[in-house]
């Protein structure tokens, strides 16, 4: 995907409008932005910390930067005013102060960041007259109107992002081409103005050819959308326009989603698509191979799925992330086909995918389920050690399993992780003890029955009643009495 259809504030800012100049009022508190702080990054360096801490607090200014008497370069310019978007006033007078100590060459990226700051903050007078400074210094560029279109889009006015386009050439010298073209749509389509777009570009007489970037833009706007019938009408247009191009992947990823999510589609009429689209050696992307295999997995699918993936998964770079992988675990897993999910959760790491805390809790399940004993003890250890906490519903249900098989061994280790986890409970415990003192384990059952007490978890008066038994008759009721008088004190503490 062409970088022009993400935000280009990272590249720079700049003007537009036709003629006049449009005043309005200020953005509704609702409308208006939040943007990055000096505060929400760590390992600011200092310099670029106290600069913004200036503009952010001082009420003087100019006079609190000569001050501390800081050296400036333009790479401090540039950090600067990327996190002083909440302050434009301020933001301003810091890159007029800097520039006297850079020589007046501050870099088409700071005075793009300046425009894009501007208007941001629906200061568009105040754009447009650094718009002119900028045209005067011969810096502006293609980047700076993309930051100009972007702003009036946000600010729910697209009559005066085309009336900036419109006025490129005319009024500053810049080429109404397909890139400045499919700067603008991407700016009008990401806040919801494809037809705008649309209507836009076939009012126009300016002649500028669409590219495969230009349908691909208008298609995911209309995805976003969810207007399948325009869109339809537009994938035509551009199949007649520029034939079928199989790097043209995001357009096809975004008409096939379209179809996807229609209600009069849905995934048999995408399967549909996406078999012409192979005829003509096309394909989507990654997003609709996952949308499609969680529809498949809503509708147990499984021959579907599998389809999908073995057809789609590797082509054109679309390896499958981590989602995508849950989502064929857990179609498996629904299917209660364990070896199939233990292929799919093994494959992860080769396709630069990891499990998260839904893979295992896809998984676990699905373990104990099977009687894996084993594997249940070896994922939850796995699961730890990769710093996700497992849920109470399945160490509950990972300890009942153990304990009827009689597994103590393995299931000291999982209490371990459930007390270490926090998620220890008062049933689960007892019955811990419970088949301790059943197994001949009453030292153990002792040391586990004070843990529990330590940690505050209920003892049992049929589990202490237990403990007693064992002990008496081998002349050790004063470690009963221990016990007793800890749960008593613990008892009596939770009541008051």
């Amino acid at each position: 995907m062409s970088s022009h259809r993400k935000r280009l504030i990272d590249d720079e800012p700049s003007r537009s409008t036709s003629g006049k100049r449009q005043q309005h009022s200020s953005p509704s508190p609702s409308r208006r932005p939040s943007f990055p702080s000096y505060l929400d990054i760590p390992n600011l360096p200092p310099k670029i910390r106290l600069l913004c801490e200036i503009i952010a607090t001082s009420t003087s200014l100019e006079s609190s930067l000569n001050d501390f008497g800081i050296r400036i370069s333009a790479n401090d310019v540039e950090e600067v005013l990327k996190l002083s978007y909440s302050y434009p006033a301020a933001a301003v007078k810091f890159f007029r102060w800097s520039g006297p100590r850079l020589h007046h060459q501050h870099s088409p990226y700071s005075w793009n960041l300046v425009i894009d700051i501007l208007g941001k903050n629906l200061l568009f007078d105040a754009m447009w007259d650094a718009v002119a400074s900028m045209k005067s210094e011969g810096l502006l560029s293609v980047a700076t109107f993309a930051s100009i279109f972007s702003s009036f889009a946000a600010a729910s006015r697209p009559a005066d992002a085309i009336a900036a386009f419109e006025s490129l050439l005319r009024q500053h010298g810049i080429p109404q081409d397909t890139t400045a073209l499919n700067s603008l749509l991407s700016a009008l389509c990401r806040e919801g103005f494809t037809l705008a777009s649309l209507e836009f570009i076939r009012r126009s007489r300016l002649g500028i050819p669409l590219d495969s970037d230009s349908y691909a833009i208008l298609l995911e706007g209309f995805e976003n959308e969810r207007n399948y019938r325009s869109a339809r009408e537009l994938f035509d247009e551009m199949i007649l326009a520029i034939g079928w191009d199989p790097s043209n992947v995001p357009a096809y990823d975004s008409f096939l989603n379209i179809v996807l999510c229609d209600d009069g589609g849905g995934l048999y009429e995408s399967l549909r698509w996406l078999a012409m689209l192979r005829e003509k050696r096309c394909f989507p992307g990654i997003k609709f191979i996952g949308k499609a295999i969680h529809e498949c997995v809503k509708l147990s699918d499984e021959r579907t799925a599998l389809l999908l993936w073995n057809s789609l998964v590797g082509r054109n770079g679309s390896l499958p992330n981590t989602e995508l992988c849950n989502s064929m675990i857990s179609l498996y897993c629904n299917l209660n086909q364990l070896d199939a999910a233990y292929r799919f959760f093994d494959d992860m790491v080769f396709y630069g995918a990891f499990p998260d805390a839904k893979t295992y809790n896809l998984m676990l399940p699905l373990l104990i389920n099977n009687k894996k004993l084993k594997e249940v003890h070896l994922l939850l250890n796995e699961m730890v050690k990769n710093e996700f906490a497992p849920s109470s519903v399945i160490c509950d249900a990972t300890m009942k399993l153990l304990l009827d098989a009689g597994d103590l061994e393995m299931a000291l280790k999982v209490w371990k992780i459930m007390t270490d986890n926090g998620i220890a409970g008062e049933q689960i415990g007892n019955s811990l003890i419970a088949q301790l003192w059943y197994g001949n384990q009453l030292p153990e059952a002792c040391k586990y029955a004070e843990e529990m007490i330590d940690k505050g978890i209920k003892l049992q008066s049929s589990t202490l009643s237990k403990l007693r038994r064992g002990l008496q008759p081998l002349g050790k009721s004063h470690i009963y009495d221990n016990i007793l008088s800890k749960w008593k004190k613990v008892s009596s503490d939770q009541i008051l």
